[in-house]
């Protein structure tokens, strides 16, 4: 029949060739075509790593519609000489002459009805070969068969080519879906810890078994993260990282080469790769001792660190260099970023820190606090101040405002008002007065951004109730939280500072009780908006009121964190100034209390 002939076998075995995934999968259409071929009475097949070690021998007889397979991984050194040149070598041997130790394959072949063997050795790959045999008798057409060995073989190793080229794409897709999704991951945080954990996870288990990360310090490589897929064997990284000295000495000596490095076999003697993890057992049998990469993080032209990855997988299964380099560069980025805007963080948080006041006067008479979170991303230092200062009557001048805008002219501008309102009030000038000389400073120094700001004065008197005497201006209106709960407004008003000249500014004076509490807000509480449009000013009432009888740290912290809670949009600095008056007074003829100081947190 047509289909039995060798043309119609040879066509169904490049249909086969085109859908494998993996050559052995085409023994059934080699095997049974040559056996159908006249004088062949057994077919074998052998699969080699490298130039000895066989993987597996498939032999399949005449009348046997079932293989004999041997799948054991076997070192045969003697048969490196089989190891075919850079064609497939045929050849017709006699069986009895074969030597087992060269050929696995012997006694099958001797054991069949041939008389002689023809045999086709072929290149695989780089790391593999494989021989097909067949035994043969005198009726056998030679030259044909031959013929059909160099047609077989031709197409196996083009299947076996095709199927490489097929996994090499598959895993350049994986490995640039990896990299875009590590970029995303890593880039996604820029907290310094949680980069460098991400940087860790984000290659196990899909490219390694187990990662280090360690950073350049001043005193050479600091280990920072690591991780594994065993949490034993993560146990044992994390002790290798922080304190072990062939590694520490490898990590030194890589300095600034960029090049990725592989370390197996006797490389890894005396580490703690080889010592802590062991080999882990194959998929198919065997041992898999551990390979070690090592890859230099470099960022913007400077070496920040390294990262090595642990691997106890098969050969085939471990990365190229290009890709651990694609993948360094990216974690480079990322962690540098991190380590960059913690830097920034720092410095702004400093920067603001040293703009507000560290520490807040300290009375019988009065419960003071302020809170001040930083509300942009981009970490540039705001324009919200803040002050409390004790005054030569016995008063205290509370002061907050808000310079238009953020950088460093913004700071400069706090740091003007901050301190020329603190010097004139302490020298006892009146709110208006201390806000119309601020303005004409401001003029003077032809600032090109305005502020607002307002100033309060407490000033206790005999009967237990003190005077608010508050100076607006253009900032948001205080709010007054009475002991029964019930929450005002302050009237205030008055041009913003630093853009007309000669403004005065009028004061509004009102009465409060013990257990009364003033809330002095700059705008980033009011206008943190939620996903509804909602603006925080809306339910700042209500809130301040659910806080009756709390004391002034308790307001403050709560009211700057309901706000950041409640915000969905909106990203302006939050600065709160709380007063809550006891009702004690000094004594007749006696001085004012002294003020003691407190540090307040930022």
């Amino acid at each position: 029949m047509a289909d039995d002939s060798w043309s119609g076998a040879l066509h169904r075995l490049w249909q086969a060739a085109s859908r494998a995934d993996e050559v052995a999968a085409l023994a059934d259409d080699v095997y049974a075509p040559f056996l159908a071929t006249p004088g062949v009475h057994l077919v074998v097949g052998t699969r080699w790593d490298e130039p000895h070690v066989l993987r597996y021998m498939r032999a399949l007889g005449a009348g046997s519609d079932t293989p004999t397979t041997f799948t054991a991984s076997r070192s045969m050194p003697e048969a490196a000489v089989r190891e075919p040149g850079g064609t497939p070598e045929v050849a017709h041997l006699d069986p009895a002459g074969l030597d087992s130790a060269v050929w696995p394959e012997a006694e099958l072949l001797r054991q069949a009805p041939g008389d002689s063997v023809v045999t086709c050795t072929f290149q695989l790959d780089q790391r593999g070969w494989a021989t097909l045999a067949l035994s043969v008798d005198g009726s056998a057409d030679l030259a044909a068969v031959e013929t059909r060995l160099r047609q077989a073989v031709d197409v196996i190793v083009a299947c076996h080519t095709g199927i490489l080229q097929r996994g090499r794409e598959a895993r350049r897709g994986a490995n640039d879906a990896l990299l875009a999704e590590a970029s995303l991951q890593m880039d996604s945080s820029l907290d310094v810890e949680d980069t460098l954990r991400r940087v860790a996870r984000i290659a196990v288990p899909a490219i390694a078994d187990g990662a280090l990360v360690h950073l350049l310090r001043g005193e050479g490589p600091e280990f920072v993260a690591a991780t594994h897929v065993a949490v034993q064997q993560q146990r044992a990284l994390e002790e290798a990282g922080r304190d072990d000295p062939w590694l520490a000495a490898l990590l030194a000596r890589r300095g600034e080469d960029e090049d990725t490095v592989f370390l197996s076999g006797a490389a890894l003697d005396g580490s703690p790769f080889a010592s802590a993890l062991g080999p882990a057992e194959a998929d198919g049998g065997g041992a898999l001792p551990p390979v070690v990469s090592v890859s230099t993080l470099r960022a913007r032209g400077r070496v920040i660190g390294s990262i090595t990855f642990v691997y106890q997988r098969s050969e085939d299964r471990l990365p190229d260099s290009s890709f651990l380099r694609s993948l360094a560069t990216r974690a480079a980025l990322a962690i540098d970023n991190a380590l960059l805007y913690e830097l920034r963080r720092n410095a702004v948080l400093s920067l603001q820190e040293h703009l507000l006041p560290s520490q807040l006067p300290v009375s019988d008479q009065w419960d003071l606090s302020a809170s001040y979170s930083v509300g942009d991303p981009m970490l540039d230092v705001g324009g919200d101040f803040y002050d409390a200062v004790p005054r030569p009557d016995g008063s205290i001048a509370l002061l907050i405002g808000d310079v238009c805008g953020r950088g460093a002219e913004a700071a400069a501008l706090t740091g003007l008002a901050r301190h020329t309102l603190r010097t004139l009030l302490e020298e006892g000038t009146d709110p208006g007065t201390a806000l119309s000389r601020l303005n004409r400073a401001l003029r003077q120094e032809r600032a090109t951004r305005f502020l607002t700001a307002v100033v309060a004065t407490l000033t206790p008197q005999a009967d237990g109730t003190a005077l608010l005497r508050t100076c607006s201006a253009g900032h948001p209106a205080p709010l007054v939280l009475r002991c029964d709960g019930t929450v005002s407004e302050v009237l205030s008003g008055g041009l913003l500072l630093g853009v007309l000249d000669d403004v005065s500014y009028q004061s509004h004076v009102e009465r409060i009780s013990p257990g009364d509490t003033v809330v002095l807000f700059t705008d980033g509480l009011t206008e943190s908006r939620e996903a509804g449009g909602a603006f925080f000013e809306s339910v700042l009432p209500a809130r301040l009121a659910g806080l009756r009888g709390a004391d002034a740290s308790h307001i403050a912290d709560s009211l700057a964190q309901q706000a950041r809670s409640f915000r969905d949009s909106g990203q302006d600095d939050i600065a709160l100034l709380v007063a809550r008056w006891s009702g004690l007074t000094p004594g007749v003829g006696r001085l004012p209390p002294p003020f003691q100081l407190e540090r307040t947190a930022l």
